[in-house]
């Protein structure tokens, strides 16, 4: 499972298995990957709820 994240400043790859990772950064500043990294950790359920959803089987 991944996500990816687009910002107005650059976009990156972020996998949510085994653990939440970075996996590309394309222009996004140290801190712009660590707010990001939050913001996916503390919305891990909601997202693996919907990729699930999205990719069911």
């Amino acid at each position: 499972m991944h996500v990816h994240v687009h910002c107005g400043d650059g976009e990156a790859k972020f996998w949510l298995e085994p653990h939440i990772e970075l996996a590309n950064n394309c222009r996004l500043s140290r801190s712009r990957i660590k707010e990001v990294e939050q913001i996916i950790e503390g919305r891990h359920d909601e997202i693996e709820r919907a990729w699930h959803k999205h990719f069911p089987g």
